[in-house]
C-alpha cells in the first residue's frame, strides 16, 4: 500500500472517530471533573491562586498531577474550565486530581514576580522562594483535598518545565514525580540569551515577563512591543543600536492611592538585561542547574525536550546531566524527540518541523507510551525503579526512528575531530595551516532565514534549509565529499575554532548541517514553494559564542587585533545518523541577523548602552588548523 493512500485512511479514521467524540471530549472536563479555587497562604502570608479539578466519581482515590505557571491559572470564576487538563488526554480521561497555580506575582496571585527567582538555600523561617512556595503548597493539597491517595506529581512545559524542577528541589515527601519538560536551565543560556548573546528575536516578549504589577489580576497587564513591519530584519537594522529599543519598555505606572497621578517606570527584565550584560552573580543566583544536587532519591525526574527546540534547549540537557551526575541513586530518564517547542504535547499526527517532516504519530506514542506510563507507575504503581522505560528514549532526527539506551550520551560514543581546510573541505586530518579571510559587514548582516516575516519567538529556523547563507561571501562553509556510510552523532559537539580579526570584538556562530543528496525526489506538504528536498541543507545543531566570553562569561575581554585566538563552542548534544549518500557540512560566520543582536566590532563595556560609532565593519580570519569534535556512535 503506498505511504499516500495510507495516511489517507488513517486521517480519516482519526477524523472520523473525533468527529463521533467532538462533542463528548468537548464537555469532557465539565462532564466529569468538578472545579474549586482557592488561596493558599504561604509561610511569609503571601496567597496563592490554586485551581484544583477534582474527577466527580469519589469511589476511589487519586493522585495530585500539579502545574505551578506564570501564564495564567485561568479561566477564573465560577463555571468556567478548561477543555483539556493535565499533561496529555490519556491522564486526564483515567482520572486524576489536576492543581493549576499562578505563581507568586502573576495573575490572580499575590506578591512581586521575580523572573527565575533565585533559589535560598538557608531560609529563615518566613522567608520564601519557588522551591518553598511549592513546598506549602503540596503540603496544603494533601491535606486538604478530599481522595487524594497521597502521592503527587509535577509537570510543565517551558518555564512551567522550570517550575517542576523547581518542586524536585528540597522536595516535600508526598512529591514521587516530576516532569521539567523543555524547563528553563539558565537565563544566560536559555531564551534571552546564547552564550552571551542578546536573542533579538525575543524582543517581543520581554514585556510578558518584565510589567510590573503587585495586585491580583485576571486580565493582562502588559502589552506587546509593535513593530509596524513585517520585516523583522529592516525593523532591527534600522533600530540600530540595542539602547534605541529602551523606549519599547518604559511604561506610565497608575498610583492608585492618589488617584490620576502617574509615574513613569521601567521594565524591570528589560532594565536587568541591559544593567547586566555579563554572566555576574544576578544571573548566576538565578541559575537553577548547580541546585539538581538537592533532588532527593525519592522523586522520579523525567526530563523531556526536543532536538529542535530554538527556546529550551540548554536546560533539559543541563537538567538531566545534572541530576544523573549529583544523584546516583536517582530514577532519572531522558526523553528527546524531532519537536520543536513543546509539540510533544499536540495531538497531531504528522510531525513536522518547519519545513522538515519526520514520521507519523510520535508525540500521541510519547504521549500514551512513555509519559503516562512513568507517572501512573509512580503516582498509582509499584513506584519503583521498575518502570519499563529506558534510561534514555532518543529520536535519530537522521534515520527518523526512536532508539533506547541504559545512558546518555551512549557508553559506545568515541570523540572524533575533523578539520576545515583551505578548499572547503571537511577533513579528518590536519592539513598545513592556511586562514581564510572574510568581511563581516555591520550593514548587511548574515539573515538568520531567508522568511520576511516579524516572530514572537523563532523556531522554524531550526530546521531551515541553510543554502541560502551558503551562498553568501560571509558565510565560509567546509564540506565532506558523499558518505560511503552511515555517520551517527550521539551527543555534544565542541567547535574549536583558531580565529583573528581586524577589531577587538566578534560574535562566532558555528551550523552542523545534513546536505541531502541532489537526486532526492520526495517532497512533503509543508515545504515552502521556492524548496526542494534535492539538496536540502538540513540545519541539524547551531550555536554561537560572544567573542568576548571566550574565556569566561563573567570577566569578558577584548581580541587583540590581527591576532590568532581560540575560541571554543560547545553546541548542545544531537542524535542524528547522517545516512550514506548525504554530506556533513559546517558553515562559520560572525553575524546571525536578527536572531541575535549585532555586535559593535568594538570592544565596549556594554553593548546594550553601545551608540552608532562604536559598529565598525571588519575583516574576520579562520586559521585552518580548527576542528570540529563529534561525539560519535560506533
Amino acid at each position: 500500500m503506498k505511504k499516500g493512500f495510507l495516511l489517507l485512511l488513517i486521517h480519516a479514521f482519526i477524523f472520523t472517530s473525533c468527529s463521533d467524540k467532538k462533542e463528548n471530549m468537548e464537555t469532557f472536563v465539565f462532564d466529569n471533573y468538578t472545579k474549586k479555587e482557592v488561596n493558599i497562604v504561604m509561610r511569609d502570608g503571601i496567597k496563592l491562586h490554586t485551581t484544583i479539578y477534582t474527577p466527580k466519581d469519589k469511589s476511589r482515590t487519586y493522585p495530585i498531577l500539579m502545574q505551578r505557571t506564570p501564564y495564567s491559572a485561568g479561566p477564573y470564576g465560577v463555571g468556567n474550565m478548561k477543555t483539556k487538563i493535565g499533561p496529555n488526554i490519556h491522564l486526564m480521561k483515567e482520572g486524576n486530581i489536576v492543581v493549576y497555580q499562578d505563581v507568586r506575582g502573576r495573575w490572580m496571585s499575590e506578591g512581586v514576580y521575580d523572573n527565575m527567582r533565585a533559589y535560598l538555600p538557608n531560609k529563615k523561617a518566613t522567608e520564601a522562594d519557588e522551591v518553598s512556595d511549592t513546598y506549602d503548597t503540596i503540603d496544603w493539597l494533601v491535606n486538604n483535598i478530599k481522595n487524594n491517595n497521597g502521592n503527587v506529581g509535577t509537570w510543565g512545559i517551558s518555564y512551567p518545565g522550570h517550575y517542576a524542577t523547581i518542586s524536585a528541589i528540597d522536595a516535600h515527601p508526598a512529591l514521587k514525580a516530576a516532569s521539567p519538560q523543555a524547563c528553563i536551565g539558565d537565563f544566560f543560556f536559555d531564551d534571552f540569551h546564547h552564550n552571551g548573546a542578546f536573542l533579538l528575536s525575543y524582543f517581543r516578549a520581554i514585556s510578558l515577563f518584565g510589567t510590573y504589577k503587585d495586585t491580583p489580576t485576571d486580565s493582562a497587564w502588559y502589552s506587546f512591543p509593535e513593530m509596524n513591519s513585517n520585516d523583522q530584519y529592516q525593523f532591527f537594522l534600522d533600530k540600530g543600536p540595542l539602547k534605541n529599543l529602551t523606549e519599547y519598555f518604559q511604561y506610565d505606572k497608575l498610583d492608585i492611592k492618589k488617584e490620576g497621578n502617574k509615574e513613569q517606570i521601567d521594565d524591570f527584565f528589560w532594565k536587568e538585561i541591559v544593567e547586566h550584560p555579563n554572566y555576574d552573580s544576578v544571573w548566576k543566583s538565578k541559575g537553577i542547574i548547580q541546585h539538581l544536587n538537592k533532588v532527593p532519591a525519592s522523586v522520579a525526574t523525567m526530563v523531556v525536550g526536543g532536538w529542535f527546540d530554538a527556546e529550551d534547549l540548554y536546560g533539559p540537557l543541563e537538567t538531566y546531566k545534572a541530576i544523573e551526575k549529583n544523584g546516583k541513586e536517582n530514577y532519572n530518564t531522558l526523553v528527546f524527540g524531532p519537536w520543536d517547542h513543546g509539540k510533544w504535547a499536540r495531538n497531531t499526527v504528522e510531525n513536522y518541523v518547519g519545513n522538515y517532516y519526520f514520521g507519523d504519530s510520535i508525540s500521541l506514542k510519547f504521549q500514551s507510551e512513555i509519559e503516562t506510563k512513568f507517572f501512573n507507575h509512580f503516582l498509582k504503581g509499584k513506584g519503583d525503579k521498575n518502570t519499563g522505560l529506558p534510561e534514555a528514549y532518543v529520536f535519530d532526527s537522521g534515520k527518523k526512528e526512536w532508539k533506547s539506551y541504559d545512558a546518555w550520551p551512549p557508553k559506545d560514543v568515541v570523540k572524533e575531530n575533523w578539520f576545515l581546510s583551505k578548499d572547503q573541505k571537511l577533513v579528518s586530518t590536519q592539513q598545513r595551516t592556511t586562514s581564510i579571510r572574510f568581511v563581516s559587514d555591520i550593514k548587511h548582516p548574515v539573515p538568520y532565514s531567508e522568511d520576511i516575516k516579524t516572530v514572537f519567538t523563532p523556531r522554524k529556523y531550526m530546521t531551515d534549509d541553510q543554502r541560502f547563507a551558503a551562498r553568501r561571501p560571509d558565510v565560509l562553509v567546509f564540506e565532506t565529499p558523499n558518505l560511503e556510510e552511515d555517520y551517527t552523532l550521539a551527543g555534544d559537539i565542541l567547535a574549536k575554532l583558531q580565529v583573528a580579526t581586524t577589531g577587538t570584538a566578534a560574535d562566532w556562530i558555528v551550523k552542523v548541517i545534513d546536505v541531502h543528496p541532489s537526486n532526492l525526489k520526495e517532497n512533503n506538504d509543508k515545504l515552502q514553494d521556492h524548496l526542494k528536498m534535492s539538496n536540502y541543507h538540513l540545519m541539524v545543531r547551531s550555536e554561537v559564542l560572544r567573542g568576548r566570553f571566550r574565556n569566561s562569561f563573567e570577566f569578558p575581554e577584548p581580541f587583540a587585533p590581527n591576532s590568532k585566538t581560540a575560541v571554543e563552542i560547545k553546541l548542545q548534544d544531537v542524535f542524528h545518523t547522517f545516512k550514506k549518500g548525504h554530506k556533513i557540512q559546517i558553515q562559520v560566520q560572525s553575524t546571525w541577523f536578527p536572531l541575535i543582536d549585532l555586535n559593535p566590532q568594538t570592544y565596549v563595556d556594554n553593548i546594550f548602552k553601545a551608540t552608532e560609532k562604536d559598529f565598525k565593519t571588519q575583516t574576520h580570519t579562520v586559521f585552518t588548523d580548527s576542528s570540529i569534535e563529534f561525539s560519535v556512535l560506533k
